[in-house]
């Protein structure tokens, strides 16, 4: 199962006779909520997954979007009409970064068929509406462990003996400029490799084969493990799903930069090298 889908791809499914479960993950960091902007209009079908109290757990000593409590994300993807033997198809704005932690939440928890809609709802030149759906309830039920996880001390030691990427600006890796979290640099080690780059103008990726030569110059081996962090493991999921295009697979540090800045014993760098 590939893990993104085009907009032409998506329209066939729809119309098919088993069309996936469609979740609608619009979401802006720091902003208000975009359920009304969903409300006005969505993809046909779609159902609207609220990142910050759906995908994510209480903002803390964990980071600003540490992992739900699984009981709790199970019951908002069976309300949503997720069962594990039905496909999903998630999409955002277009950022795909929502859309991405949705994609790497539900597999890392055990679905086994998910995608992302490339390009997002900008990607969807199809009809609109602003009825929202009653789906039936589904019967997924989470079991963490599918995909691999970092928690700081694995991101410190892969930083220093496989390839921990970072995927937030190159400003904020290099410590320039810090606009969320109470510390600016990077985890030592870690090497830069900002989430922008993995998509076109368009916003939709690179094509897989482009994807490739871009991490193996970052140090993608193919020998060595892979792990990506962010600002708080929403844009990271973003880095892991264009690995996962590429054929690399990649874990993910959840806490990521809001989890371990706020810890003071841990050592920071800063400047435009891994150090």
């Amino acid at each position: 199962m590939k893990a993104i889908i085009s907009a032409a791809e998506l329209a066939s499914e729809l119309a098919g006779a088993t069309p996936p479960v469609l979740l609608d993950v619009r979401w802006q960091l720091g902003g208000p909520n975009l359920r009304p902007e969903y409300d006005k209009a969505h993809i046909p079908g779609a159902v609207f997954v609220d990142l910050d109290a759906e995908l994510a757990g209480p903002a803390g000593a964990r980071g600003r979007h540490p992992l739900p409590d699984t009981e709790a994300f199970g019951a908002a993807m069976r309300a949503a009409g997720v069962s594990a033997d039905r496909d999903v198809v998630v999409y955002d704005g277009g950022l795909g970064w929502a859309a991405a932690r949705a994609w790497w939440l539900l597999r890392f928890t055990g679905h086994p068929s998910v995608r992302v809609l490339d390009g997002g709802l900008e990607a969807w030149d199809g009809p609109l509406t602003s009825e929202v759906p009653a789906p039936v309830q589904g019967t997924f039920a989470p079991a963490p462990g599918a995909l691999p996880l970092l928690d700081a001390d694995g991101a410190a030691a892969l930083a220093r003996t496989g390839l921990l990427l970072d995927a937030r600006a190159p400003e904020r890796y290099r410590g320039d400029v810090e606009p969320i979290d109470p510390v600016a640099g990077h985890i030592p080690g870690a090497v830069s490799a900002p989430t922008t780059e993995n998509v076109a103008e368009s916003g939709r990726f690179l094509p897989a084969a482009e994807l490739a030569d871009r991490f193996r110059a970052l140090g993608a081996s193919g020998t060595s493990e892979v792990g990506v962090y962010c600002g708080s493991g929403v844009s990271g999921a973003h880095e892991v799903l264009a690995l996962a295009v590429a054929g690399i697979p990649a874990a993910l540090y959840v806490g990521s930069w809001s989890e371990w800045s706020q810890d003071g014993n841990r050592p920071v760098a800063t400047g435009p090298d891994p150090q």
